[in-house]
């Protein structure tokens, strides 16, 4: 294996998958491997095309996946993999015959009048490979289809148990995705540009892009993954938690990161930074007015907006309707996030086109100043956001209330399962009405009772996205099937929070006053528990990823026992939440 130079950022692609977005690095080497294959190969080859074959084929160099095949014209596409780790599309068929995929990289003349042509892996071939050759194989926006949210912190390593999982369990899932605090920009990397930072109180400091990945390098290396698996799955991608954060520079960088994630099929939208969260906390009386003074200047508009809101409506046996005061408190909290999304769902149509895509308006996180079971977004919330949204005609697919869910914690807030699943009933309900998909975020610690509870009350209908589980549960099987690989991760996690804890963060010294009485390296120790991310994706002053590409560098027995404990963790949730109720 090797390391090559894209841009600023030096890295051995095949070791690092998920970063770059294409997998043919080397054209030349590729072309010269492809070529070594004998003539008799192809015919091999060819005569299997719409055979249903799901074992690849090798040759010298090469494996093929049946499963990628897709017609062209009399001719036959195929995906295959060279030694070296690259990926390249493979087309035979008559010498005359011109592709959808455009100009080839090379081509080679067989016997029988057949030509054998050559294109790289590139994001733009893809998609043409998809929009033109194999839809079926594409992520989809797959709108009101219930589905897991799988974040996928070790790409590669992940899909084989998600795939086998949506197969068993007969399940859709967005099996493609991760947050913007997940991934990076790949432009970024290959400027050299250091990561934002975001500090959470007492926590530390946090880079964003954790584990490594880009938004065009994830959505690449997910997609190849599935045309390689002989499935056909209901799948689509997320670009998880694009956020709008206050300042001047909010709106431009989502809609950058919106620009680096286009071919995604799910957008989730967070405006959770710029919500009014005071406007429904304040208790001083009469503030209604003058919220909607402040958000709304036009006093046409504004007799608009209340004569609209004012209206009764009944939804699942339930009437709501707003005074002019709770008119005016929701406008103060909402008004400007419903002004930033209007704006990115311009933005998003204009690179989206005529494709189709979900679109996620998410609520669900609060300020540090501000309680989780202070911000659960109440059911007239709902349905004064669905009203609006409707009201302004925003293409939104799926929304994300705070329901009170945390990270790292069951349910713990004061009108305990029975006050949750009543509310969450409510909302499902508001939902429906309105054509709207619920998410449920952060749902890694909830309890197997507390997805049964999400699951009644919603019917099975929702988007539950998990995440950090996926992390932990590699851990454990690292730490019980290559203990080496472990340490190594736990050394640098170790140090990283040594250096939170001597710049004041709280709960890193309480993480290392834990070790004062077992120092034993072990995945459940807070130390590690908590700030295990951090390390995925690390680079050093010199842009190169520090322990990246050895994390990916598992035995087949560690990726068969971590293959094992994930998917039947996935298809606990699925059941749980689609299974009987």
């Amino acid at each position: 294996m090797s390391t090559y130079a894209f841009g600023k950022l030096e890295l051995d692609p095949a070791r690092n998958p998920a970063v770059l977005d294409t997998t043919t690095w080397d054209r030349d080497s590729a072309i010269s491997l492809v070529f070594q294959e004998e003539d008799r190969f192809w015919h091999r080859l060819q005569a299997l095309a719409g055979k249903n074959q799901e074992s690849p084929v090798s040759g010298k160099n090469l494996t093929v996946y049946p499963s990628s095949h897709a017609p062209d014209q009399g001719s036959d596409v195929f995906l295959a993999s060279l030694p070296d780790g690259q990926d390249i599309f493979l087309r035979i068929g008559p010498m005359q015959g011109s592709s959808k995929l455009g100009y080839p990289l090379a081509t080679k003349p067989l016997s029988g009048g057949q030509t054998l042509s050559l294109y790289p892996t590139d994001m733009e071939v893809l998609t043409t490979y998809l929009r033109e050759l194999n839809p079926e194989k594409a992520p989809k926006a797959l709108g009101s289809t219930p589905r897991l949210g799988i974040g996928d912190r070790h790409t590669v390593l992940v899909w084989p148990a998600a795939l086998r999982a949506m197969e068993q369990g007969r399940f859709a899932a967005n099996a493609i995705q991760n947050s913007l605090r997940e991934l990076n920009l790949l432009d970024d990397l290959k400027e050299g540009k250091a990561p934002h930072e975001n500090y959470l109180f007492s926590f530390g400091t946090i880079a964003e892009g954790h584990t490594g990945s880009t938004f065009e390098g994830l959505l690449h290396a997910g997609i190849l993954t599935i045309l390689k698996d002989p499935t056909f799955p209901r799948y689509g991608a997320d670009a998880d938690h694009i956020q709008v954060k206050r300042g001047p520079q909010g709106l431009d960088r989502a809609k950058r990161v919106m620009q680096a994630a286009r071919h995604y099929t799910f957008f989730t939208l967070d405006v959770s930074d710029i919500l009014g969260y005071s406007a429904l906390l304040d208790p001083s009386s009469g503030m209604g007015k003058e919220y909607l003074s402040r958000e709304i200047l036009r006093e046409e508009e504004r007799k608009d907006i209340l004569l609209y809101h004012r209206r009764t409506r009944t939804i699942g046996g339930r009437r709501y309707s707003f005074s002019e005061e709770e008119i005016g408190r929701l406008v103060g909290k909402y008004w400007k996030a419903l002004a930033a999304l209007e704006e990115l769902c311009t933005h998003l149509k204009s690179l989206k086109g005529q494709q189709p895509f979900d679109l996620e308006l998410s609520i669900d996180e609060n300020p540090p100043e501000v309680s989780t079971c202070n911000c659960i977004t109440r059911p007239e919330e709902v349905v004064f956001l669905a009203t609006e949204i409707e009201r302004r005609g925003l293409p939104v697919t799926h929304l994300a209330p705070n329901f009170g869910v945390e990270k790292s914690t069951d349910y713990r807030c004061p009108d305990g399962l029975t006050g949750l699943e009543e509310r969450v009933r409510l909302i499902s309900e508001i939902a429906v009405h309105y054509n709207l998909m619920l998410d449920c975020h952060s749902g890694d610690d909830l309890s197997k009772e507390t997805r049964k509870v999400f699951g009644r009350a919603t019917r099975g209908r929702i988007n539950f996205k998990i995440s950090p589980m996926l992390q932990l549960i590699f851990a454990e099987t690292l730490y019980e099937k290559q203990r080496d690989l472990f340490l190594q991760w736990w050394q640098d996690v170790f140090h990283f929070v040594e250096g939170e804890a001597q710049k004041g963060s709280s709960f890193a010294k309480a993480c290392l006053q834990e070790l004062a009485s077992d120092p034993t390296p072990h995945p459940a120790k807070k130390l590690f528990h908590y700030y295990c991310f951090v390390s995925v994706g690390r680079r050093d002053t010199q842009n190169r990823f520090v322990l990246r590409d050895k994390l990916y560098d598992v035995s087949p027995d560690c990726l068969q026992e971590y293959t094992e404990r994930l998917k039947s963790w996935f298809l606990e949730i699925a059941e749980d939440l689609y299974g009987g109720r």
